[in-house]
């Protein structure tokens, strides 16, 4: 005997709990990847694309600085301003110098000091980046800052000193086009001839004759790496003031220095012998290890 089919009234029951069940999943659906969302996203990603667009818009052109040398910096308006409101008189000791006229171990020392693989990046150094996040995590704490020599020249000819993301961004983009418009050597150039050492002091040529009454060309290895070791803190680490600190720091960059082979072993025991003359006795070990964890990795 042949089946019946179900009465239409449980057919009908049962569609409308499907019909249910489906809207009742399309409601879930929408309450967990509502339209909110992605449109928050899209609108995200459109204001970073307009906010590169005009940044990058208004960006100087560095291209200029291929044959020019700026006659002032953003850092050296700011350090003046803070002068004025503070009620001192403004002071900025420059003078310009060429590499050739700069001790080739104090360029070496730094280089070592703040950005090891500056040959080898585009103006981000990522490995560098991925390292400082590491030791971040590792310590449970913010550790030392992962900038390229190219992204400190950036910020040091155009921007200001504060930290925000927004100010970071804008320092990548000219990092970027630092790189793209000047050589290599040129870019070094203009970092050791703007960057700060000591109040009112830019240049390594002002800081070879306000710290050790000498030329750029006639720093020693003790004293071009002191110069180096002063960079993360330029008016705080002060030589005259003989901070333990600096005295660590200038220690390990004459070790990576020897072995690197940028000097010899016997310049290496000459610049630690002017190192313990000038500071007194060498820092304990485990200071040692600590200042050298700061300093830029290794070429």
């Amino acid at each position: 005997m042949a089946s019946r089919p179900p009465p239409a009234r449980t057919s009908t029951v049962r569609t409308q709990k499907t019909k249910q069940l489906s809207s009742g999943a399309r409601r879930v659906v929408a309450k967990r990847s509502g339209p909110g969302w992605g449109r928050w996203a899209l609108g995200g990603w459109l204001l970073l694309a307009l906010w590169l667009g005009v940044e990058f818009a208004r960006m100087p052109d560095v291209s200029l600085l291929r044959t020019q040398n700026p006659r002032t910096t953003a850092l050296m308006a700011q350090r003046a301003d803070e002068a004025l409101e503070a009620g001192r008189k403004p002071r900025a000791r420059q003078a310009w110098v060429s590499l050739g006229a700069v001790a080739p171990h104090a360029v070496d020392a730094v280089l070592i000091s703040e950005d090891a693989r500056f040959y080898r990046h585009e103006g981000v150094d990522w490995t560098e980046v991925e390292n400082a996040f590491e030791q971040s995590v590792r310590e449970a704490r913010l550790g030392r800052g992962a900038s390229t020599l190219t992204q400190q020249l950036a910020k040091n000819l155009y921007l200001s000193t504060d930290r925000s993301l927004l100010r970071k961004g804008k320092e990548l983009l000219l990092a970027r086009q630092l790189e793209t418009h000047l050589s290599k050597q040129r870019i070094l150039a203009l970092y050791l001839n703007v960057v700060e050492w000591g109040e009112g002091v830019y240049g390594i040529e002002a800081a070879a004759r306000e710290h050790f009454g000498v030329s750029a060309r006639a720093l020693s290895v003790a004293q071009g790496a002191m110069l180096a070791g002063m960079l993360p803190a330029p008016r705080r680490w002060l030589p005259a003031q003989r901070p333990e600190t600096l005295r660590t720091r200038a220690g390990v960059i004459v070790g990576r220095l020897e072995r690197e082979g940028r000097i010899s072993g016997a310049q290496a025991r000459e610049a630690q012998a002017e190192l313990s003359r000038f500071f007194g006795e060498p820092p304990a070990p485990g200071f040692v290890a600590e200042a050298g964890a700061g300093l830029s990795a290794g070429s």
